[in-house]
This record gives C-alpha cells, sequence and structure tokens, in this order.
C-alpha cells in the first residue's frame, strides 16, 4: 500500500467514527486525511511517469 492508500483508509475511518459520535471536527480530519491521500497518490502517478520517460531515453 502507498502513502496515499493508508492516508485514504485512515480518513475513511475518523470519517465514520465522526459519524457515530457527531465529532464533527473528526469527520473534517477525516476528510482532510483522504484529501490527503488522495493527492499523494496524484504526485507519485506523476513521478512514476517522469521516470518512466527518462529510463526510455
Amino acid at each position: 500500500m502507498g502513502d496515499g492508500t493508508t492516508d485514504d483508509l485512515k480518513g475513511r475511518v475518523k470519517e465514520a467514527g465522526g459519524d457515530l459520535t457527531g465529532d464533527k471536527d473528526l469527520k473534517n480530519e477525516g476528510r482532510v486525511d483522504r484529501a490527503s491521500g488522495t493527492v499523494k497518490d496524484k504526485v507519485g502517478d506523476a513521478a512514476d511517469k517522469v521516470k518512466d520517460t527518462i529510463r526510455r531515453d
């Protein structure tokens, strides 16, 4: 699992916990974690494409 996947899962757990307990701050923290995971995945994908392009040359 990549860093983004870990953050996404952590965020989902926090969001669910926030829903169950009515804790809006925890739910929002989960949303931030999920967004962070998405960004990390996108950056990682872009870095992989750059590395692949460099290796071809």
